[in-house]
């Protein structure tokens, strides 16, 4: 028999946030690769079981900890737009430019090979964040309407963490209002077709 958790209860969500508290410590201190279910358990002051009883594996909490972060981050910075234009894909973009800074942050240590390995769940999310902006009847007015739409949010999406991914790699040079400034020419080229 197995027991199901309710996601709503406050005791659920507040052993979830000391895991993920205790996780956030420990990634400050150690290398990701160092550190043990047990010593996240330990940490947050709860047995091994009930750690498994939220997450799998380190590397679930450490997904859970950063989409949280990056959703977190973007809901702050497009909270106020209600369709998509250049404002609100600039707002995108500085939040992806933030999340990267605050991943590097958090996980100095292993920034460079932690970042890639949540490249595909990031772009999603901004994927999904671009087109929940577009009317649905433009999207589902014909066919090559539709694919045009998700081609180019896929573009768009690749090309915001891609620029600010390398923007954080080779050290923030510039703020991110002025890379994101910079790069908006770019990035607004290949918006075109979510724009129309």
């Amino acid at each position: 028999m197995t027991i199901q958790k309710n996601e709503a209860d406050p005791r659920v969500i507040r052993t979830r946030r000391l895991l993920q508290d205790a996780f956030a410590s420990l990634i400050q201190e150690k290398d990701f690769e160092s550190i043990t279910v047990r010593d996240i358990a330990e940490r947050a002051t709860v047995n091994r079981a009930t750690f498994y009883a939220h997450f799998a594996d380190k590397f679930e909490i450490l997904e859970s900890r950063l989409t949280e972060s990056f959703m977190t981050i973007i809901n702050r910075r497009i909270s106020g737009h209600e369709i998509l234009n250049e404002e609100t894909i600039q707002s995108i973009f500085l939040g992806v430019c933030d999340f990267h800074k605050d991943l590097s942050i958090m996980c100095r240590r292993r920034y460079k090979s932690l970042g890639p390995v949540f490249e595909i769940q990031i772009k999603e999310k901004i994927q999904k964040i671009l087109l929940s902006f577009i009317d649905k009847d433009k999207m589902l007015s014909n066919p090559n309407a539709q694919f045009l739409l998700n081609t180019a949010s896929i573009m768009l999406s690749w090309a915001m963490y891609g620029a600010a991914y390398v923007w954080n790699n080779e050290g923030r040079l510039i703020p991110a209002e002025s890379f994101v400034k910079q790069t908006m020419p770019l990035v607004m080229n290949g918006a075109k077709e979510l724009l129309d």
